[in-house]
């Protein structure tokens, strides 16, 4: 039995969906049993309940054989930080009680980092949580960028007719598209590879830097002179909370702009076949496209 957080999320709902392609039971966990409702269909057991309780997450993870974890969080919601704790502590928890012996973590490139990756702190904090259970074998997946932050461009490049965001426009970064992550996850969890503490990094395609992205965005949407604006200070603090970001979370995301911009979030393996996953922002950017047209 794998056991699958966030299951109807953008990782999650992959995972889910490879392994019962392979044949494999799945114990698929989320907020909604509606949501939920189409991998019941598929064939996973699903389990409903708030996935910051240590309670709910122990009984999910009892007897089974690995399980993908993560922290979920909402964009408009306030107390960032605070939240993401309590979601890693339940989980850290949950599997102390459970005596589950191996867990995959989604991290992020950056995870090493001390200081000044804002919202990828979280996740060094939840690495540091779950190697500290004894017995546990954690296999720490750290990915670049998704690609599929790009949708929220979507609507800035409608009304403004540019991309802005808080990056440099030439610090290329490893972008990943979320499926090429589920795959991963779904192949280790069937594989159960790993021993002790490891880390694999994945890290897309290739690196690309934001004004590259948006010149293929800009050729796939029809508009091949779509530019790109560095947002920077109160103005990138400001579009961000119009886009939706709670004002604790767009603070945290232009620091760790800026932290990447300088050059240091980088890979600590190097690219290499193993941690080079195949969807291209040429190909994503299709289904971009399709969903401006829709807009």
């Amino acid at each position: 039995m794998y056991v699958v957080m966030g299951a109807t999320g953008r990782t999650g709902h992959r995972i889910v969906e490879q392994l019962l392609q392979a044949g494999a039971p799945v114990r698929a966990l989320g907020r909604s049993r509606e949501r939920l409702a189409p991998l019941a269909a598929a064939g996973a057991e699903i389990r409903v309940g708030d996935q910051a309780d240590a309670g709910f997450l122990a009984d999910a993870f009892k007897g089974a054989d690995a399980a993908y974890t993560l922290l979920p969080y909402e964009l408009g919601a306030r107390g960032y930080d605070a939240a993401q704790d309590r979601q890693g502590e339940a989980i850290a928890s949950a599997l102390r009680r459970s005596g589950l012996r191996h867990c995959i973590a989604l991290s992020s490139l950056g995870a090493d980092l001390a200081v000044g990756t804002g919202p990828i702190m979280s996740m060094r904090r939840q690495e540091q949580r779950l190697r500290d259970i004894e017995g546990l074998n954690l296999l720490v997946l750290r990915a670049g960028a998704f690609m599929e932050n790009f949708y929220g461009s979507l609507e800035v490049v409608r009304a403004l007719g540019f991309n802005g965001d808080a990056f440099a426009a030439d610090s290329a970064m490893p972008m990943i598209a979320a499926r090429d992550i589920g795959d991963a996850a779904a192949q280790a969890l069937l594989a159960r590879d790993w021993n002790g503490q490891v880390v694999r990094e994945l890290l897309g395609q290739r690196d690309l830097g934001y004004a590259e992205a948006t010149r293929i965005l800009g050729q796939r949407i029809g508009l091949p002179d779509l530019a790109y604006v560095r947002l920077e200070g109160r103005e990138a603090l400001d579009a961000l909370i119009q886009g939706g970001f709670a004002p604790d979370l767009a603070a945290l995301y232009v620091e760790l702009a800026h932290t990447i911009s300088a050059g240091k979030v980088r890979s600590l393996e190097g690219r290499n076949p193993g941690n080079t996953t195949p969807t291209s922002f040429e190909v994503f950017a299709e289904e971009l496209a399709e969903a401006y047209r829709a807009m």
